[in-house]
């Protein structure tokens, strides 16, 4: 048996607790509707979710933690990828606008830091954004 093998695969350790956030965002208002279902399939197969991992992340309890990435970079993808699932329906609550502050925090944002970028988020995710944003993003 290798190392790899004996103690897992950090990395995939990291997918599978992201994966574990995101499925705590889907649920957050109690029933995962056929969008935020068809986005997690997504993210299992992007990030390399077993059928018997999935199944156990479903499950009422969680029990992975957030491990906050290095790179900023992939501080932001992370994000971003929550406020995907978490826009599925077409709309943020309360619930999920607590949970992802949490999870940006986790992810090693400052508290208003997490509140500058989710305020962002949201005007971008829900299409409120002014013209000059909108000419910068599309510009960009």
């Amino acid at each position: 048996m290798s190392f790899k093998d004996l103690y897992g695969n950090s990395e995939h350790r990291k997918n599978l607790a992201h994966f574990a956030s995101i499925a705590s965002l889907a649920s957050v208002d109690g029933e995962v509707n056929p969008e935020e279902l068809k986005l997690l399939d997504r993210f299992a197969s992007k990030l390399d979710i077993t059928k018997a991992e999935y199944k156990e992340v479903m499950k009422k309890e969680n029990k992975y933690p957030i491990d906050p990435p290095v790179s900023s970079k992939v501080r932001f993808e992370r994000l971003y990828d929550l406020f995907r699932i978490i826009y599925a329906d077409h709309e943020i609550d309360d619930d999920e606008l607590c949970l992802v502050k949490k999870y940006a925090i986790g992810l090693g944002f400052s508290s208003d830091g997490a509140d500058s970028i989710i305020r962002k988020s949201v005007l971008i995710f829900s299409g409120r954004i002014d013209f000059e944003d909108y000419l910068y993003l599309v510009k960009k």
